[in-house]
């Protein structure tokens, strides 16, 4: 059986990782290998509480989908009303070495509040408008994506699998920040500073105000209503991790929560400026344009990896690899390059179930203390796992979603990303994982 579901998982994964071969949606091969998996491991019948077990799989997973079925109605909203595109017009550089600099920070700190994805198709559109040359509009691109990657490893809402972590305990909101932000940083600037000795330094172009914009832009009679949306939407999605630590209740509640005053707030609007029939700006015409595909994809791959965990196949990887190699940095390095060509959803999902969070008393309990208490919440290998993982998919262009997205809008090549950017991104990989092992040795002394 065991053997049986490993084959059937990885042969699920090249489907998935090959998804711009075949042109097939991932979301397919995710919910395939979820109900094949589930099916093979029930008729081994080795499990008497199938039922109970595969609720409670399903509770764990339900929670981080719903959570992003609110998160992404929110990124929309704000798309919708034209919020994003207060951002665009205010980005303004001397010189195109500095506009890199420039849309590199506004990435990075933008994907710490939305997704990877989202951050990425607001940047490159934009940069469609700022950039005539197509081949200089790809090295804009790959830093964009770069650093959209990197951003999102340092919030807790900033990328699916610090969603995943955070929401489940084995981060916190404060220690992910403190611990992450630098070598986030560095993983982005070096990269950066790299690309912009193949940029010739020139004046920026103007902007092209003919060709489309980023979302929606409400009319120039309301302009309010625009920055208002795009202030409540932002506060809403920072106030989850507020919310988790006022209450101690699942993030799902406080992005619920957050969602239904939106929702309040854009029918208030709607009405007041009449705007129904001119726009669609209500929730539950927003609610309509989420990416239904992704939402199934993470439901489909979270559940898939849940049956491996209940069949104890991740259980005696996570012992394999405690015996032969045994050093975080290594295992976490390895996970981020895999991430690179495999998602990182699913490899983090393993992690998680191979490594169960364990409490400073029950780590004093093993053989080898010292070692489990990097599994504590906050430690580090959760603070390893969250980099790398997220990182270590701007190695390959197909690495990450923000990476995908970008090669589709801009048709980048995959083996021009490979000769020109793996090697930088590489560098502020190993530039990151060295700044959180000085940071760790700092506090050790």
């Amino acid at each position: 059986m065991i053997a049986t579901m490993i084959v059937l998982f990885v042969i699920g994964y090249i489907g998935i990782a090959l998804e711009h071969v075949f042109h097939i949606n991932k979301a397919t091969f995710a919910l395939m290998l979820c109900g094949i998996l589930w099916a093979v491991y029930a008729m081994a019948g080795h499990d008497p509480n199938l039922s109970e077990d595969m609720i409670v799989a399903l509770g764990d997973t339900c929670e981080i989908v719903v959570f992003l079925i609110g998160a992404m109605t929110i990124v929309e909203l704000i798309d919708r009303y034209g919020g994003f595109g207060i951002i665009v017009r205010r980005i303004q550089a001397k010189n195109k070495r500095g506009l890199m600099w420039v849309l590199a920070l506004v990435a990075f700190f933008l994907s710490s509040i939305l997704d990877n994805m989202t951050t990425t198709i607001i940047m490159v559109m934009m940069l469609r408008r700022m950039l005539s040359d197509q081949k200089e509009r790809w090295m804009f691109a790959c830093v964009i994506v770069l650093a959209a990657n990197a951003g999102g490893a340092w919030s807790p809402i900033g990328d699916i699998t610090t969603i995943m972590l955070w929401m489940k305990n084995y981060v916190s909101s404060v220690d992910l920040i403190v611990n992450l932000l630098l070598p986030s940083v560095v993983a982005v600037a070096i990269p950066t500073w790299i690309a912009t000795r193949f940029i010739k330094s020139e004046p920026v172009e103007q902007l092209n105000e003919s060709d489309q914009r980023v979302g929606y832009v409400l009319s120039a009679h309301h302009p309010r209503v625009s920055v208002t949306i795009l202030i409540c939407g932002v506060a809403g999605l920072l106030f989850v991790p507020v919310f988790k630590s006022i209450t101690h209740l699942p993030p799902y509640m406080g992005i619920l929560l957050s969602l239904g005053f939106l929702w309040l707030l854009t029918e208030l609007i709607v009405r007041k400026y009449d705007l129904d029939g001119k726009i669609e700006g209500r929730i539950s015409q927003v609610v309509r344009s989420i990416d239904m595909s992704t939402i199934l994809f993470f439901l489909g791959i979270l559940l898939a990896v849940a049956s491996l965990s209940q069949a104890g196949i991740l259980k005696e990887l996570a012992t394999w690899l405690n015996d032969n190699i045994h050093e975080p940095y290594m295992i976490n390095g390895i996970i981020g390059v895999l991430s690179s060509i495999i998602d990182n959803v699913p490899l983090v999902a393993a992690c998680m179930n191979m490594y169960p969070v364990m409490t400073e008393a029950t780590a004093a309990m093993t053989a080898d203390p010292a070692y489990a208490m990097l599994f504590v919440e906050d430690g580090l290998f959760w603070h390893l796992l969250t980099f790398c993982a997220g990182v270590g998919g701007s190695l390959l262009i197909i690495g990450s979603a923000a990476g995908v997205v970008a090669m589709g809008i801009e048709k980048i090549s995959f083996t021009w990303y490979l000769k020109r950017i793996t090697l930088l991104a590489f560098a502020g990989y190993l530039a990151g994982m060295a700044t959180i092992w000085l940071e760790t040795l700092v506090l050790e002394i």
